[in-house]
C-alpha cells in the first residue's frame, strides 16, 4: 500500500463531491477568454492564488487555462506554497507517495523528491502538509488541465529566497516540468488600499524584483525564490489576472488580494 496525503479542505475551500468539483473547475476554466497567440511558448512557471474557489478560483483559472495546449507535454509539476498551520524551517517534503483529491490520486515523483532531499534546507514533515490548503487547492485544477503528471510538493516555511531558488534549480528540468507557486497577495486591507498595494506588488513581480514581504504576499518566500531563478533563466512574466475578495465573494472592508501570473522563456532562449 502506498502512503496517501488525503484531501483536508474538500468541502470547505472547494466542493467535496467529485462531479460537482469537476463541473466547478470546468466552469471556471470555461469562463476564461482564449488569448490569441498566447500558446506559442510553453509556460515554465505560474503564480496562482489559494483561497476558496468562490473567492479566487476565477483568478487561478486564468493561469491554469494557459496549460491546456501543453496538457500532454507537462509531465511533472513542482508545487510550492507557504505553510499556514504548522511552522517549519526550510522547505518540507510530505513523506508520502500520493496526494488525493475528490478527482482521484496524484502520484509524487520519487526521483525528484530524492534529488532534493539531501539539501540542508529540505526537511520532511507530514504535519506541515496534513492540513495545508495552499498546495491542495491547486490539485483539482492541475488534474483537470493536464493529462498524466507527477507531483513534487513542497510546503515552504522559514527559508531564504536563495534556499528556495536552489531547490527550484535542482528540479528545473525541461519543458516537461512546470513550476507552480501558490500565493495570495495582501490580507485584510480596505478595498482601495488593497488595490493600490497589490498593484505595487504585481509591478515588483513583473520587474522580477524578489524582495516581497509576507504583508505583500503570504507566499512571499516561494515567490521571491522563483523570481531569483526566473532572472537567472531569463523568464518573462506576464500578468493574467488581478482582483481581490471584494470583487468576488466578500465585502470591501477587509479583503484578500489575488493575482495570476505566467512565466515563459523568451522565444530566442529556447533550444
Amino acid at each position: 500500500m502506498h502512503t496517501i496525503r488525503q484531501a483536508a479542505v474538500a468541502g470547505t475551500f472547494y466542493p467535496a463531491r467529485a462531479a460537482v468539483l469537476s463541473q466547478t473547475v470546468q466552469d471556471l476554466l470555461g469562463a476564461v477568454a482564449p488569448e490569441a497567440g498566447a500558446a506559442l511558448v510553453a509556460p515554465k512557471a505560474l503564480i496562482v492564488p489559494h483561497a476558496g474557489y468562490v473567492y479566487s478560483g476565477s483568478t487561478a483559472a486564468r493561469a491554469y487555462a494557459q496549460l491546456v495546449p501543453w496538457r500532454a507535454s507537462i509531465r511533472r509539476v513542482v508545487l510550492l506554497g507557504p505553510v499556514h498551520r504548522v511552522p517549519v524551517r526550510g522547505l518540507a517534503l510530505p513523506g508520502v507517495e500520493v496526494f488525493a483529491t475528490p478527482l482521484g490520486e496524484v502520484p509524487l515523483d520519487p526521483a525528484a523528491l530524492a534529488s532534493v532531499a539531501s539539501l540542508p534546507q529540505v526537511v520532511t514533515s507530514a504535519a506541515a502538509h496534513a492540513l495545508e490548503h495552499s498546495l491542495e487547492v491547486q490539485l483539482p485544477f492541475l488534474q483537470t488541465v493536464l493529462d498524466q503528471f507527477a507531483l513534487v510538493p513542497l510546503a515552504v516555511g522559514d527559508a531564504r529566497a536563495t534556499e528556495v531558488a536552489q531547490v527550484l534549480e535542482a528540479l528545473w528540468g525541461g519543458p516537461e516540468t512546470l513550476i507552480v507557486i501558490s500565493s495570495d497577495l495582501s490580507h485584510f486591507l480596505p478595498y482601495r488600499m488593497a488595490q493600490a498595494t497589490d498593484q505595487g506588488t504585481v509591478q515588483r513581480i513583473l520587474a522580477l524584483e524578489g524582495s516581497l514581504t509576507h504583508e505583500q504576499a503570504c507566499g512571499g518566500t516561494p515567490v521571491n525564490g522563483l523570481l531569483l531563478a526566473a532572472r537567472r533563466h531569463g523568464l518573462q512574466p506576464r500578468l493574467l489576472g488581478l482582483c481581490n475578495s471584494g470583487d468576488t465573494a466578500g465585502d470591501k472592508n477587509r479583503v484578500v488580494g489575488y493575482a495570476s501570473l505566467i512565466f515563459s522563456e523568451a522565444p530566442h532562449a529556447i533550444h
